[in-house]
């Protein structure tokens, strides 16, 4: 069940900064299904995505009186959630090339027709099935908006090696969705 915040944003940030547990479980109850689908597209699995979260979490409420309020809080809680993850999976020495997540509905249109709400999901659960280093860049690139710079730095691999796992995965993705939907057609 997701609480709507009673005060405005900075009241209740400022109350979770001085440590009201009350706040500070509105606000995590507030974004925790949100940015549990980020860390879900970086985990291998929903105990992962937990582990990320709860981490993510700690360093917000550890490191929320330097939020500055110039950009949108919910960007500051996402971005720290990916560099979790990130952290993550460097920690579990996981092979760049093999970085796993599950590629999850993040963009939320609410003028988006059925149609495109079934292509979204059908979208995101192929993706899925991408190797776990396509995943990653793909996410990272398509979904969180990383330049490749950014996501070579992230990753420790090169600006090139992004580049082309970018253009790979979309490659399998063009693929699979002609596959499926030509499932689908037969299917009807």
């Amino acid at each position: 069940m997701q609480v709507q915040f009673i005060n405005s944003e900075n009241t209740q940030i400022q109350k979770c900064i001085e440590g009201c547990r009350k706040s500070q479980k509105e606000l995590y109850d507030f974004y925790a299904a949100k940015m549990f689908a980020v860390c879900l597209r970086y985990a291998k699995n929903d105990m992962d995505a937990e582990d990320i979260l709860q981490d993510g979490f700690v360093k917000i409420f550890t490191n929320l009186d330097k939020y500055r309020a110039d950009g949108s809080f919910e960007g500051w809680l996402r971005r720290i959630m990916v560099n979790t993850a990130i952290e993550h999976i460097r920690k579990n020495k996981i092979n760049n090339q093999d970085i796993s997540e599950n590629i999850e509905n993040t963009v939320k249109d609410k003028y988006a027709n059925a149609l495109d709400k079934l292509f979204e999901k059908e979208l995101v659960n192929i993706a899925s099935t991408l190797s776990d280093g396509y995943k990653a860049v793909f996410n990272m690139y398509a979904i969180e908006g990383y330049s490749h710079k950014e996501i070579a730095k992230q990753l420790g691999i090169t600006e090139s090696t992004s580049k082309s796992q970018f253009s790979r995965a979309k490659s399998i993705l063009r693929n699979l969705l002609q596959v499926n939907n030509n499932q689908n057609v037969i299917a009807c």
